[in-house]
């Protein structure tokens, strides 16, 4: 052992062995890539007839939890309903436009 340096403390020691991410992100993007993609569901007449019932009952400043699908994936997104457009077939939660057709459940509380 040298004797001209004064001794490392074990933290800052430890710190020399991690492994080094070059690319910050790179790890968490790889990861987002991993998601399983899957097809939109075809919902039944029965169905819809409920969700158009749903629907009805949802106006603006409306406190509604929707499931949808965007890019091969079903999300929740829930908020208040900022905006209601019949002839885009569009409902807005906060600042995201969800279209009817992508819906596939509605919860309103």
């Amino acid at each position: 052992m040298s004797t001209n340096r004064p001794k490392m403390d074990i933290s800052n020691r430890a710190k020399q062995f991690m492994p080094f991410d070059a690319l910050t992100g790179f790890r968490e993007a790889l990861e987002a890539k991993e998601k399983i993609v899957v097809p939109r569901m075809e919902l039944s007449e029965e169905y819809k007839e409920e969700l158009d019932e749903k629907m009805r009952g949802i106006t603006k400043r409306s406190m509604v939890s929707i499931v949808h699908f965007v890019k091969g994936e079903y999300i929740k997104t829930t908020g208040l309903v900022s905006k209601i457009d019949i002839n885009d077939r569009m409902i807005q939660i906060v600042n995201e436009k969800i279209m009817f057709d992508d819906i596939y459940d509605i919860e309103i509380e």
